[in-house]
């Protein structure tokens, strides 16, 4: 077994078809200075030629898995448009005569390089758009066809260096059976594509392999551990194979559920939203039975693509969930980016710690326009259903107040605009760093309603980063000071008759079962995968019998205690 990146969960078992690395072995030609007129029509013949492809894939992909993904493909068409890649191109031909096609491959080379020189996963991931916009002009002035996939029916496992969003968008669900790439992570390109279509991935495989998968291998993988067996023994196939036949069937039993509400046996309802990145996602959520959603992520509108969305893109996303939710609310949270979350248009100063730095609501309240025009889409919105703001990484009540102040500036254009929206729309905050929830019972007064973000809470609370392998085992969401970092929040928000819930994926953790109970929390938004699976679990539990352990966890000393009285509970088996 090789350990690589769950990048896409499940499990796939069949033979590898291995995608061959696109190299063009590239001539450097010299020119005349006669022959520099005609370099420069080819160059911007492919350039036309490439935009036509791009703009038809993401018209395509936007059938396929929606608007906000097919938005990569903006990027693309941005790159193609950019003065600094398109003046480094013509000014090899110019300076040096060189040929289009090397002068192409030249610069392809050099941003790339100078993308993966940097420290930054983020910039490492946007390198790879700049090869395939950069191959895909290359296709077209060298005349090379593209390497194309089986064309039979018989299901494969692709198997690639690196997998483009262009080679993705022609991907059939129905024959890739799942995906290996030698590099790339969670965050990258063919990851968000890769969960969008169903297809597991496992990544982080580069210069660990040999010998190198061929072609015909038999390969099982599991995206949800980044576990990659090459030919294994009949006893792995075997067990993989059960594997995949128990979670094909526990699927399809748990969808039954969708329609049920989410109520313990001695009748505590637990309400179930979703957190959501866009509105394809909500369609899987809606189909799983969510209550709405949680927690809409806005910072995914924002990126793979080359300027700020505007006013009307975004009031357009949101108002689309919103009446999809219909009477459910829909709580959006303003923009969140800084920390692992960056924006290749709107340049963030390097920091020694960027997840202590300048983030989320610090940006907003720093950049009055970007923060004020997502107010006012998400206003307009409001007129379309149930809306909530919610403000991310708050620590006192000043910001709090600085973000209402342009909030309420929003709605004063909006009044002078004539547009309608919701005058009483709720406003509330993330609770996610400990001076939030160590001053909650003075936050609770300035807002109304209080979100759990545990991701970061735990993360900030424990100071462990849990992408660093080292100390990844440090960070335990059931350590005695989270639980109390939780009951100062939530009593402080009953204290002032405010609701509580929880986002971050304790939310989707059926071990948090009990605290819940205990606690009196029982606004939960997950995963839309998270979602069938908690709700079987609530259906099979008695509120006070969870709430009895809830109590005992909060009077252990140790994490290791309290995760041995949740884990002792067994729920029943769908």
């Amino acid at each position: 077994m090789i350990q690589g990146i769950g990048a896409a969960a499940g499990v796939a078992i069949g033979r590898a078809f291995v995608l061959p690395a696109w190299e063009m072995d590239i001539q450097d030609r010299q020119l005349e200075t006669i022959d520099l007129g005609r370099e420069f029509d080819r160059l911007q013949e492919g350039i036309v030629t490439s935009k036509h492809e791009i703009e038809e894939i993401r018209n395509e992909i936007q059938q396929m898995v929606g608007k906000e993904e097919s938005t990569i493909f903006d990027a693309h068409l941005a790159i193609l448009e950019d003065p600094v890649f398109m003046s480094e191109i013509r000014g090899i031909i110019e300076r040096q005569y060189k040929a289009a096609e090397v002068a192409v491959k030249e610069a392809i080379d050099h941003f790339v390089t100078m993308f993966d020189l940097l420290d930054d996963e983020y910039m490492k991931e946007r390198a790879l758009d700049i090869k395939d916009v950069g191959n895909r002009l290359l296709k077209h002035l060298l005349g090379t066809p593209e390497v194309t996939l089986p064309k039979n029916n018989e299901p494969y496992i692709l198997v690639a260096h690196e997998l483009s969003p262009s080679q993705l968008v022609h991907l059939n669900p129905n024959h890739v059976l799942g995906m290996v790439t030698m590099v790339g992570g969670k965050s990258s390109h063919s990851a968000i594509m890769a969960r969008a279509l169903g297809i597991p991935l496992v990544s982080g495989f580069e210069n660990r392999l040999d010998p190198m998968i061929q072609t015909g291998d038999l390969l099982v993988l599991d995206g949800s551990t980044g576990a990659l067996y090459i030919n294994p023994a009949s006893e792995i196939i075997e067990r993989h194979t059960l594997v995949a036949e128990k979670q094909k069937r526990r699927k399809e039993q748990l969808q039954l559920l969708a329609a049920e509400d989410a109520v313990t046996l001695d009748g505590m309802h637990f309400h179930l939203a979703s957190n959501i990145s866009s509105s394809k996602e909500f369609e899987l959520a809606i189909k799983h039975g969510a209550e709405g959603v949680g927690l809409f992520r806005t910072e995914f509108i924002y990126m793979d693509r080359a300027a700020l969305p505007s006013e009307e893109e975004q009031y357009d996303i949101y108002r689309r969930v919103v009446e999809h939710a219909g009477l459910h609310s829909v709580v959006i949270r303003t923009l969140d980016i800084g920390g692992d979350k960056q924006l290749e248009y709107f340049p963030l100063p390097e920091e020694e710690n960027p997840f202590l730095g300048y983030r989320a609501i610090r940006i907003s309240l720093d950049r009055h326009d970007l923060f004020k025009t997502q107010l006012t889409a998400i206003l307009r919105a409001s007129a379309h259903g149930s809306v909530k703001i919610m403000y991310p990484m708050i620590t006192s009540v000043e910001e709090i107040r600085s973000a209402n102040q342009i909030l309420a500036e929003a709605m004063a254009d909006l009044d002078r605009r004539g547009i309608s929206y919701d005058k009483e729309i709720p406003v509330g905050i993330m609770i996610e760093v400990p001076a939030a929830a160590a001053s909650a019972e003075l936050l609770a007064a300035e807002c109304d309603f209080f979100s759990i973000g545990t991701n970061d809470l735990v993360q900030y609370v424990l100071a462990v980063d849990r992408m660093n392998e080292k100390i990844a085992h440090l960070y335990r969401p059931f350590h005695p000071a989270v639980l109390r970092m939780l009951k100062m929040t939530v009593d402080a928000a009953r204290a002032h008759h405010i609701q509580v819930s929880v986002c971050g994926e304790m939310a989707g953790d059926e071990r948090a079962l009990p605290i819940w109970s205990y606690l009196g929390v029982s606004h939960l938004s997950m995963s839309p995968q998270a979602l069938l699976r908690v709700k079987h679990s609530i259906l099979n539990i008695s509120a006070k019998e969870e709430a009895d352990i809830g109590r005992s966890c909060f009077t252990c000393r140790t994490t290791s205690e309290i995760e041995e009285l949740l884990s002792a509970r067994t729920h029943l088996e769908v």
